[in-house]
């Protein structure tokens, strides 16, 4: 009887310190909305950014180099990989690599160590569907996940080890809406929104490992982009539902935004914002009520 009286005490008090643990945390977090931690430098740090030949990666790129960081510009298109380092305005180097590959991932990471030094920030700008490619025939499965998903193994697992041996790191990773509710309609909805469900998967576990094991000096950041908002020249291919609630917004203004919550190390966010707190909303509702919203969201886009 004492044992269950104390067992009971016991409970009761952990569940009264984590009730108040809680409510500082939404406290700090409302604050931080009304005044968000100050930018984080970038100067000197070495930046991996993949996918950099074009497109958001491309931007992020750019704007990099602007802030004083080594970036190192990796893409399959070795073309348009060096047209963004011969625009880069600091030290920006190109390398091609196939991130399928995992030999020749472990390659390249090892040449930026060699000539740039121990990589502290990496970008993984791949996988993120256009509007354009959503509207046409089905995809290949297996470059899809070998792309969106498996090379983030092959990438984390070659980076990660520079970063601790430089006491600092952080990841970043770049992931389709399709990640946080499925589109209302399509023939490549099931591979691109699988893929993307495993990204957020993935930037999860590897927070909570990282944070188990005592290396939280390496920031793991998640960014939800609504593809039909970058790049307006896709806009004629697209119906949008209500055109004033998602109109479009260009790379890199995208890429600002990103690189904004990035330096103040968000663990999560979303382009634009309140998509974020829609897909909160979404799987508070009952099931029947978070269609109805979605399929008011929709874009009227017909995949095919």
């Amino acid at each position: 009887m004492l044992l269950k009286v104390y067992s009971l005490s016991i409970l009761t008090l952990d569940l009264i310190v984590l009730f108040f643990k809680i409510c500082f945390e939404i406290f700090i977090a409302l604050y931080r909305t009304l005044k968000p931690v100050p930018l984080k430098s970038l100067h000197k740090e070495v930046v991996m950014v993949v996918g950099a030949g074009r497109g958001i990666g491309k931007e992020l790129a750019l704007r990099l180099s602007k802030l004083g960081a080594k970036v190192a510009c990796v893409d399959a298109d070795i073309a348009s990989c060096n047209v963004t380092v011969a625009t880069a305005v600091g030290v920006a180097k190109s390398y091609y690599c196939s991130i399928i590959d995992e030999e020749e991932v472990a390659q390249t990471v090892n040449k930026i160590q060699h000539e740039l030094g121990n990589i502290t920030m990496l970008f993984h700008c791949c996988g993120i569907p256009s509007p354009r490619s959503l509207l046409e025939d089905q995809p290949d499965v297996r470059e899809i996940i070998d792309v969106t998903v498996l090379s983030h193994f092959w990438l984390s697992n070659k980076v990660l080890p520079q970063m601790k041996q430089a006491g600092r790191g952080h990841i970043v990773l770049l992931s389709s809406v399709a990640g946080l509710s499925v589109a209302a309609r399509g023939g490549s909805r099931v591979t691109t929104a699988t893929a993307q469900f495993a990204v957020q998967g993935f930037a999860e576990s590897l927070r909570t490992e990282l944070r188990h094991s005592h290396n939280q000096n390496i920031a793991v950041t998640l960014v939800h982009i609504y593809p039909f908002i970058i790049g307006i020249e896709a806009a004629s291919d697209i119906r949008f539902r209500i055109p004033s609630f998602f109109g479009t917004i260009p790379a890199k203004e995208a890429a600002k935004k990103i690189l904004e919550g990035v330096r103040r190390n968000y663990e999560e966010f979303s382009i634009p914002v309140y998509l974020l707190y829609l897909r909160h909303i979404c799987r508070i509702l009952p099931k029947k009520a978070s269609f109805m919203l979605r399929e008011l969201l929709d874009t009227g886009v017909d995949f095919v």
